[in-house]
């Protein structure tokens, strides 16, 4: 007789590094294993809906590469070589360690490097609590936010904006600077519902014709690092055409006379020169959201990707202030959520310990930190023993090439927790296996909408790998400050705590409901009774250096980049890498439909719907070099040199090239990623590294 598998439901949200923080419904197989994975119905942002991915997440969790069991280096840094060690002797062996390198050059020397594996507040963060407890090197944050969220609250004063549901309700959609298609899939859900009920327009502005773009119904295709040259010139056809809306900018914007007068030399022929966007595009753009009220900006984190990043955010973002839209259900414009949700961390992060006077070291330079750049280590000794946990800095950090000669070291002891050997592990002196996201408890915020999501522990994990919470737990315990407060706490502790804090229950309470819709009401959300300055007015003239940000920089680090170069007003500045003779070509990372960073490259139906490294050049070029589509192609610039196969693309500007995705460093040629080329350089003004923001030269491969 046949017998069927019991399955039952399970609910979650996804953990990963998406704005959206997709609410889940999970099978669950025999109580075992997982099945299909769903977005949740019944919660109004996901809509039911997820990327394949993650539907496909059982492939990762159930993948037979996984890591279970401590493994001990045997050989020769990155040879591959591994002896299993007991989890008591893996830890007391990372305790001996980093005791051993505070003896040596003080506790400065220890540096816990992390970032967004996973998006879960206690599997993440916690990490911290430990740092602060022993006063090991700060870190600071640069991979992702710094640019867009500094030049969005440039503007604002404050990282909230227009509840990304009002999309549905709008005339015009703007995707500016995200290929929601891949990277924040329930953004097209919202949009292409106002397309379909209200019959709205959307309009995708990218350096490419990506996935989304192609849904769209005005595409425009911006060369890298202009789109502030776009902003200006779409502002200046509002302001001549008498499509700006003066009532409300006299109300709601400290100079708009100013920024008028400011933009008349900013015409669209102007900006086409700059951009390469056509002055018809640039008009027609301009006319679209100049006479549609209800137009909705949804601004992503390609802002980040560019030095001049935040000065471009801030224009495009000026945009919505000169129409007004600001005023309207289903305008406005949107990025980040990230200041609705107040969960107290205090007691998580062990913030009571931290010090200050404890340097901070720039996650996105830890090639140079780890290769002994005095700038880089601030003065301070040098690395000598980290704990990497969700982060595969070998891969995914800029400068390739350094990272990998840090690693190498001898005299660094690195501990890695993981999922799976990554390029990270592979140099490591000891791997820790991790578990995955629906085998712990956890709470998640979803920066890209408004919901606080609880994410409990849906099936028990494989005998070997243990939480990231345990990890930092027992090594409290051995390096002595195990007693102190915040640690001894469970995960669903923590939670209780942070959902108490913010009085929204419990863990109990929140497995029920699931999650927490958290939206300010319109009038805050749309800063209807001002924006988050004192004198409640919109920044047309920024204060660069003066205003706070979300991630600014701590005093000991200062200012960050060419900071004095920013503008007084929107406009387009040269503060990225601009083609020369000798780089003739602008590269950017562009992320990849299958993969999210560097996960999911290593499940099968990721890497077969991806097929290899390629890089996207236009028929032009490349008959201009003398290659065709499929061919070996040679990339590099100063930092280093990588081979791809090219592909053939009408879809991209000429002097742009794409590499989708971050593959493998293993998957490409001579076993170096695309990171190689990519640079560490602090952004102005508050840092932030400029992954997209690359010269390059490009010739058929020997």
């Amino acid at each position: 007789m046949n017998q069927h598998a019991n399955v039952r439901i399970g609910h979650s949200a996804c953990p990963h590094d998406c704005p959206s923080t997709c609410a889940l419904d999970v099978e669950i197989v025999d109580g075992k294993r997982i099945g299909r994975v769903h977005g949740a119905k019944e919660n109004s942002y996901t809509s039911g809906v997820i990327c394949a991915k993650v539907a496909r997440y059982a492939e990762r969790i159930h993948h037979p590469d996984r890591l279970l069991k401590p493994l001990v280096r045997a050989g020769g840094k990155g040879d591959g070589n591994w002896k299993e060690a007991s989890w008591d002797a893996a830890l007391d062996l990372v305790a001996e360690k980093f005791i051993a390198a505070e003896e040596a050059y003080g506790s400065e020397t220890v540096w816990l490097n992390y970032y967004a594996g996973t998006m879960g507040l206690v599997q993440r963060d916690g990490i911290n609590r430990l740092r602060h407890a022993k006063k090991y090197s700060n870190l600071f944050g640069t991979f992702c936010t710094n640019l867009a969220w500094t030049g969005f609250t440039m503007g604002t004063g404050r990282l909230i904006g227009a509840d990304p549901r009002e999309m549905a309700k709008s005339d015009c959609v703007v995707i500016w600077g995200t290929n929601a298609v891949v990277t924040q899939v329930n953004v097209m859900t919202h949009a292409v519902k106002a397309r379909k009920e209200r019959g709205a327009r959307i309009v995708v502005i990218d350096v490419y014709e990506n996935a989304t773009m192609k849904q769209a119904d005005m595409g425009i295709v911006v060369k890298p690092g202009t789109d502030g040259a776009l902003a200006c010139g779409v502002m200046h056809v509002l302001f001549r055409e008498g499509l700006a809306d003066r009532a409300y900018l006299e109300r709601y914007t400290d100079d708009p006379l100013g920024l008028e007068e400011h933009l008349r030399s900013r015409t669209p022929e102007w900006a086409s020169a700059i951009s390469g966007v056509s002055v018809a595009e640039i008009e027609a753009f301009a006319r679209l959201v100049g006479t549609t009220k209800r137009t909705f900006f949804r601004l992503g984190f390609g802002f980040s990707r560019q030095r001049n990043g935040a000065v471009n955010m801030h224009a495009a973002l000026s945009v919505a202030a000169v129409t007004g839209c600001w005023q309207y259900e289903g305008g406005g414009a949107f990025h980040s959520n990230s200041d609705i949700f107040r969960l107290d961390k205090s007691e998580l992060e062990g913030s009571a310990y931290l010090d200050h006077g404890v340097r901070y070291l720039d996650q996105s330079k830890i090639g140079r930190v780890l290769t002994g750049d005095s700038e880089a280590l601030y003065g301070g000794p040098p690395v000598t023993a980290m704990l990497v946990q969700n982060t595969n800095p070998a891969n995914v950090a800029p400068e390739q090439r350094l990272v990998r000669q840090g690693l190498m070291r001898e005299d660094l002891f690195l501990c890695v927790h993981e999922q799976f050997m990554t390029d990270t592990a592979k140099f490591a002196d000891l791997v820790l296996p991790a578990t995955m996201f629906m085998e712990h408890d956890d709470i998640y915020r979803g920066g890209g909408h408004q919901h606080i999501v609880l994410g409990p522990k849906l099936i028990e994990p494989p005998a070997g790998p243990r939480t990231n919470h345990y990890v930092v737990e027992e090594l409290a315990k051995r390096l002595g400050v195990g007693h102190l407060p915040g640690f001894g706490l469970t995960e669903q502790e923590h939670i209780d705590l942070m959902l108490r804090k913010r009085g929204l229950g419990t863990f109990s309470t929140f497995k029920e409901e699931r999650w927490a819709d958290v939206q300010p009401p319109f009038e805050e959300a749309h800063f209807v009774k001002g924006f988050a300055f004192p004198d409640g007015k919109f920044r047309f003239r920024p204060d660069w250096t003066g205003s706070p940000a979300p991630n600014r920089p701590p005093k000991s680090m200062g200012l960050q980049g060419s900071y004095e170069r920013l503008p007084e007003f929107p406009d387009h500045v040269d503060l990225i890498e601009i083609a020369d003779a000798e780089h003739p070509f602008r590269l950017a990372t562009s992320p990849a439909r299958s993969f999210l960073n560097s996960t999911f490259t290593e499940t099968p139906s990721s890497r077969g719907r991806e097929v290899r490294p390629e890089l996207l050049v236009h028929p032009d070029d490349a008959a201009a070099l003398g290659f065709a589509d499929g061919d070996r192609v040679e990339i590099g610039n100063r930092r280093g040199e990588v081979v791809l196969h090219a592909k053939l693309f009408d879809g991209v500007r000429r002097g742009v090239v794409i590499a989708e995705g971050i593959w493998p460093n293993a998957a490409h040629e001579r076993g170096e990623g695309i990171n190689v080329l990519t640079g560490a350089d602090a952004s102005a003004p508050y840092g932030g590294a400029a992954f997209h923001d690359n010269k390059v030269w490009l010739r058929p491969a020997g």
